[in-house]
């Protein structure tokens, strides 16, 4: 038995599809588009298929009917297959460094779309080069003009986290995209438009970019699209069959083990308030080929604007496993007010889990192990000093020490990291203090931790779970690790994991602030 070869990375739709590679068919979302509106924008992190999308939408619109054959839109979709013109602007390649490069090349590719059609433009502004290119392809086709245009952020968030010059040069850039942009709401140029898409990492607010453009439709949280990008169980199931035979095997796992491996470490992603979950087909293809289960998403770009700004805000790190925020965070984002709950969402650090009835707040945490232990891992770090390397093999074997209940070779590994940690760091070495550190180790290991879990007696510092035990942790500072057992006691902790009929290890901790270490611990089996 053999499959189609796997689309790792590849984001032409002509290569997929004339190169036999495997397509998992999304254009009931793009029909539903087209026949439902004109003027679109989605955000959506990167590595998620938003340039594979545009690739697609410039082949249809193109009227390669060939490229199309035995998908949704080409059997059930009633399309036309005329040609129409397209302007693609990919903004990944479009240089931005100083608002005069931006300007120039974003000029310069104006003039190559034009160019190509055998175009010339006599405009000397840039806002009129783009009317210009918009009303001369559909004075010489006679059809209305496809507007593709992808990345549109990446000459502001490149900028973002990387001091005052550089912020001076984000908001340049953005005051000429907001130009550039306002050009699509002409009247002239609006009656010569078929379809226009805009994807992006972020969703700036309408004032700073799109002001001008008030029929421009966000798809970016309708449910209608929430599976328009990423790849959903059913469509995994369906589409990549082979490849989790083949992974089940290598692996020594039943399918559905194999299944519930890989939903925790890939799945999880919610772009909407109905519960649909995606994966991250970046990471999920890349498993899938060399079937192992690593971390690949985090390897593609380390978010350092957001560890630093993470820490200059001293923003509490435990509290992003089940973070509340109100739904209007979302439609504010400017640089002049960053919200960093809305910057994790966007770049895909954290993801929805769950919304109240009336819509109004939100629940976010990680999305998955894959994202949440190298995001954390590299938050720790940025605290430590040293080689990344060797602190890397230090916190790394937590997750071994836990599992096998060695808390003498846990604690020197800890003491061990809190001793590479600067006295220079930010913040009094508090219980506060030792708490996030201490979960940043555990969680960057490997190991299911959870901070503040919520339980009807108050909230428990942080759960390690296993398949055959469950740690049950109390941190204390300057106090007894007995203090901290304690209180586990006394508000019944461990009584909602009891159900699970596994072990449950209670553990006192207690920091010496003085030290910056962990000065005692004291365990109980129950």
């Amino acid at each position: 038995m053999t499959s189609l070869k796997l689309p790792i990375d590849l984001q032409s739709f002509e290569i997929i599809r004339r190169e036999g590679f495997l397509y998992v068919d999304k254009t009931p979302y793009i029909h539903r588009m087209l026949e439902e509106g004109r003027y679109y924008f989605m955000a959506r992190p990167r590595r998620f298929g938003k340039t594979l999308m545009v690739s697609t939408l410039r082949n249809l619109f193109a009227g390669n009917r060939e490229l199309f054959k035995d998908l949704w839109i080409d059997q059930h979709g009633n399309w036309s297959w005329d040609a129409f013109p397209v302007v693609l602007l990919d903004f990944n390649a479009i240089s931005h460094d100083t608002p005069e490069n931006f300007r120039l090349d974003l000029e310069m590719s104006l003039v190559q779309s034009a160019h190509s059609a055998d175009i010339d433009l006599r405009h000397p502004l840039l806002k009129g080069k783009f009317q210009e290119l918009i009303l001369s392809l559909q004075k010489k086709t006679g059809r209305p003009v496809v507007i593709l245009i992808d990345e549109y952020d990446k000459p502001i968030i490149d900028h973002l986290g990387r001091g005052a010059a550089a912020m001076k040069t984000a908001r340049a850039n953005r005051d000429i995209l907001k130009t550039f942009f306002g050009t699509l709401k002409g009247a002239d140029v609006a009656s010569h438009t078929r379809f226009v898409f805009i994807t992006g990492v972020s969703k700036f607010s309408r004032v700073s970019i799109f002001s001008d453009l008030n029929n421009l439709i966000d798809i970016t949280l309708d449910e209608r699209y929430a599976a328009m990008l990423g790849y959903t169980e059913e469509e995994l199931n369906r589409n990549f069959g082979w490849y989790l035979e083949r992974m089940h095997e290598r692996l020594n796992l039943s399918l559905s083990q194999l299944s519930n491996r890989l939903c925790a470490h890939y799945d999880g992603y919610r772009f909407s308030e109905a519960a649909i979950d995606v994966y991250n087909p970046f990471s999920i293809l890349r498993a899938l080929d060399i079937c192992k289960i690593e971390n690949f998403w985090f390897e593609t770009g380390t978010p350092t604007f957001l560890v630093n700004l993470l820490r200059e805000r001293d923003y509490p790190l435990p509290e992003m496993e089940n973070m509340e925020v109100v739904k209007s965070i979302f439609s504010v984002y400017d640089l002049e007010h960053l919200s960093v709950e809305a910057l994790l969402f966007q770049t895909g650090y954290l993801t929805i889990k769950d919304v109240t009835e009336d819509g109004d707040i939100w629940w976010l945490g990680y999305p998955n192990l894959e994202v949440k232990c190298a995001f954390l891992k590299h938050l720790l770090h940025s605290f430590t000093e040293g080689r990344p390397g060797s602190e890397q093999s230090r916190f790394v074997r937590l997750w071994g020490y836990l599992k096998s209940e060695d808390l003498d070779a846990f604690f020197e590994t800890v003491n061990a990291i809190f001793a590479s940690i600067p006295y220079t760091l930010k913040g009094e070495p508090n219980e506060a203090w030792f708490h996030t550190l201490f979960y940043l180790m555990v969680s960057a290991s490997g190991a299911h931790a959870q901070s503040e879990v919520l339980t009807s007696q108050g909230r428990i510092d942080l759960v390690v779970q296993f398949p055959d035990k469950v740690w049950i942790m109390e941190f204390k500072c300057n106090q007894s690790a007995e203090a901290g057992l304690r209180q586990i006691h006394e508000r019944g902790y461990a009584d909602r994991f009891r159900e699970l009929n596994c072990k449950l290890l209670l553990l006192g901790i207690s920091f010496d602030s003085s030290q910056r270490r962990v000065s005692d611990w004291k365990l109980e089996v129950s």
